[in-house]
């Protein structure tokens, strides 16, 4: 499957792949800002960064004249991150002017994005918004006296998990549910990427079917809910004394195996647990599939299919997304290897 994209997000793309004299791929050194969004180990994340030239008497007025990104993404995750630079660099705004461009700004800029793509520009509006919160902080401003309300921000940081693949707390979920109008699981999952890894907390007890019945007053859950208890989970059953493993036993995560030698068959099956629940579902996500061809020692060999196969970035995929988590979850010395 491949995703229909504007040229102008196909061309911000490679000109930033290939490094080309103008975009913005990379990180300033001793920034006046940065703001991250995102996890690595389960799809799209983007560091920011951002320069500006100073006004001595005012902090407000400082403007911003650089700036920066690594993103870890797909296509339209890199050429968001490009068209977010573009914006604030052409616009020769301020950090607190720069706190009013959207999602939507970022969409139109790149002439559409498909719906499953959305949540890459907001993965920008939220890294911009937490490096104008760094450099409020570095410059003394004070954005609440500037009736910005910093408390939500604050209060997501801390608030309840409730995705653990993409660390998103409850207020945050909430806060994203209201102001794009999301009113379904798999609107939330293209916006924000909540529920689209080990789909774990879509159903859960204080998941998202819940938060969208709290912020809408439904008052309704899905049927089925909690029913699908081992798919597309990293939870696996610790057999008891019967040995029967049945659902609704005590449950461990599969970083919790036993130190030690796994035997090549535990191994295997250790790599395929993970492939299938946590790498599989975000490629899915984005058009994209991963099969294991052949197992030798540490070395998995696998074949990227659909908008994968011929991706510019699928070295990145492999090594940055695919053999990461591998490496965390199974064996620090896999390497992954396409064939």
């Amino acid at each position: 499957m491949a995703w229909e994209y504007s040229e102008k997000t196909k061309q911000l793309f490679m000109d930033a792949i290939h490094g080309k004299p103008g975009t913005h791929l990379g990180e300033i050194e001793n920034p006046d800002g940065v703001g991250v969004h995102g996890s690595i180990s389960c799809g799209d994340a983007m560091k920011f960064t951002f320069r500006v030239a100073k006004n001595e008497e005012d902090p407000t007025k400082d403007i911003i004249t650089e700036a920066r990104y690594l993103t870890f993404g797909c296509t339209s995750a890199i050429a968001a991150s490009e068209a977010l630079c573009i914006i604030l660099e052409s616009r020769k705004c301020t950090p607190i002017e720069a706190l009013t461009i959207s999602n939507q700004d970022i969409v139109d800029f790149l002439e559409g994005l498909p719906e499953q793509k959305i949540h890459c520009s907001v993965m920008g509006e939220e890294a911009l918004n937490a490096a104008v919160l760094d450099w409020a902080k570095k410059r003394g401003v004070s954005l609440t006296e500037l009736g910005i309300d910093v408390k939500q921000h604050e209060e997501e940081e801390e608030g309840r998990l409730v995705c653990k693949c993409f660390s998103l707390s409850e207020p945050y979920i909430k806060r994203k549910i209201r102001e794009l109008n999301l009113h379904t699981i798999p609107e939330i999952t293209d916006a924000i990427k909540a529920g689209g890894a080990c789909t774990n907390c879509q159903h859960a007890p204080g998941g998202l079917q819940d938060l969208l019945d709290e912020v809408w007053g439904t008052g309704k859950r899905e049927q089925n809910a909690g029913q699908n208890f081992g798919k597309n989970s990293l939870e696996l059953p610790i057999l008891g004394e019967s040995g029967s493993g049945s659902p609704g036993e005590v449950t461990r995560s599969s970083s919790d195996f036993p130190a030690g030698e796994m035997s090549p068959y535990q191994f295997s099956k250790k790599v395929e647990t993970v492939l299938e629940t946590l790498i599989r579902p975000a490629l899915l996500r984005d058009g994209g599939d991963i099969s294991i061809m052949d197992i030798k020692g540490k070395i998995i060999y696998v074949r990227l299919s659909g908008a994968c196969a011929n991706c510019a970035g699928a070295n990145v995929t492999l090594k940055g997304h695919v053999e990461k988590i591998l490496k965390d979850h199974v064996d620090n010395a896999i390497r992954v290897i396409q064939v």
